[in-house]
């Protein structure tokens, strides 16, 4: 892989340890089809868990109240991301299994106490955001296609508020030192996720 280092700001906002590699780019703009399928129904996905994590803890009001708006943005998004799939004449394919999400999710905490399990649920939809952020930001700096760079930009800067949002949203509920520390194991686990799947020749999405 490109020996690649985020810049200094990039870090501080997301604190992923681990780039995607560069020519994930290259990769994505011969299999645009593909591209746009797997991110209209990571959008669906990102939808479902709000709902699933607002019926799970409908007493949570300040979680409640944050997350309402964002499932409609979420399918919102969905219905962008079908709307250049048929303008395109391309065609929605089949949703995949994501080994990227299986792998995050194995590593959520299942006993003990709700709290942890909690913390856990808001730090995987945030690790997902921050590196959807990522990605997206690779596409709107490398694809060829000014339409395209402008259209994941937009995307990118939306992942960049959720991945906020989930992190402020633990720090609500939990104690912050608490949150920052597990963060940190996460993010030290993704980035061995991602580091075994670019060896396998895997994407993320």
């Amino acid at each position: 892989m490109e020996d690649f280092q985020y810049s200094e700001a990039t870090r501080n906002i997301l604190g992923l340890k681990l780039p995607t590699d560069p020519r994930w780019v290259d990769l994505a703009a011969i299999k645009m089809e593909a591209i746009l399928t797997d991110h209209a129904w990571c959008e669906q996905k990102a939808a479902n868990t709000c709902i699933s994590l607002i019926q799970r803890y409908p007493r949570k009001t300040e979680l409640v109240d944050a997350l309402a708006p964002i499932v409609t943005e979420e399918w919102g998004h969905f219905r962008l991301v079908l709307q250049e799939i048929r303008k395109r004449n391309f065609v929605l394919g089949n949703q995949r299994r994501d080994n990227y999400v299986v792998k995050l999710i194995e590593f959520q905490q299942k006993g003990g106490s709700e709290e942890g399990r909690f913390l856990d649920q808001l730090l995987t939809m945030a690790l997902i955001e921050a590196r959807s952020c990522e990605r997206f930001k690779r596409l709107s700096e490398g694809l060829e296609d000014p339409y395209f760079r402008n259209f994941y930009r937009r995307f990118m800067e939306s992942e960049a508020g959720h991945y906020v949002l989930f992190i402020e949203l633990a720090e609500t509920y939990i104690d912050p030192e608490k949150v920052r520390k597990r963060w940190e194991e996460w993010l030290n686990y993704e980035a061995q996720i991602l580091q075994s799947q670019e060896v396998r020749g895997e994407t993320i999405h």
